[in-house]
């Protein structure tokens, strides 16, 4: 993502890691959880291929209505009270139709959750996507676009018709002028749900390639995937990244 203005952002993170196994110990560490046994049968996916299985099985069970709700009880609400160890961070829209937590059938303790108008980034939500695989070692990050997108369509037209949203909306159509231009390049019959795509895969791809993140990518111990939800069949697709 763009580091523009922030030249001193690497050595903040360098010192502010180290802080943080201390003083975020109560967010991050585990050593001061109860045993999972009872709360939480299935031990952290250890791997990036391991996460992505994960969720997806959760998925499956949304779209068949064969739902387990795992991590929904008292009993686990004690156990991360101390401490989290989320296997999975996503990256969504705001629409109320897509909740990560129930299309991936998971619960407390199992996701970071970040969600903004149309998966729109800027430094604050890079750093709060980062913030699990650079402080607790969360293995998979996750894109997740979806169709009928409004805030994609609503930042489409805007851009194409030269008429700026109001109030704080237009950062949201800046935001998304990327991919407004790449699928104004692709064309097709529906350039909303191509822009909705693009935008999947192109923040994506800045993620995977960023400069913090780029190193745990390369050395197998996170992936970043773009994915893109079905409102009609409450299916995710993958565009790109899954690992193998």
């Amino acid at each position: 993502m763009d580091r523009t203005g922030h030249p001193d952002r690497r050595t903040l993170l360098a010192g502010g890691l180290v802080v943080a196994t201390a003083a975020l110990a109560g967010c991050s560490s585990t050593s001061a959880a109860p045993s999972a046994t009872s709360a939480s049968p299935q031990a952290r996916p250890a791997t990036p291929a391991a996460a992505f299985a994960r969720l997806m099985d959760g998925n499956k069970r949304w779209v068949s209505g064969d739902l387990e709700h795992p991590d929904r009880d008292p009993d686990r609400r004690e156990l991360v009270a101390q401490a989290q160890e989320p296997f999975g961070s996503i990256l969504s829209c705001i629409d109320s139709r897509v909740p990560p937590e129930l299309l991936f059938d998971t619960g407390l303790g199992d996701l970071y959750v970040m969600r903004t108008g149309g998966e729109a980034v800027g430094p604050v939500v890079t750093g709060s996507v980062e913030y699990g695989p650079m402080t607790s070692g969360t293995p998979l990050i996750v894109v997740l676009g979806h169709q009928r997108c409004g805030a994609i369509e609503a930042a489409y037209k805007s851009i194409r018709d030269g008429k700026p949203l109001p109030g704080n909306l237009e950062a949201i159509a800046k935001a998304l002028r990327p991919a407004y231009e790449q699928a104004a390049r692709e064309g097709g019959t529906d350039p909303v749900e191509t822009m909705a795509r693009a935008q999947v895969e192109l923040t994506a791809a800045d993620l995977r390639s960023n400069e913090d993140l780029a190193p745990l990518v390369g050395r197998g111990a996170l992936a970043v995937v773009g994915a893109y939800y079905s409102l009609d069949t409450g299916k995710v697709e993958v565009l790109a990244g899954a690992p193998s």
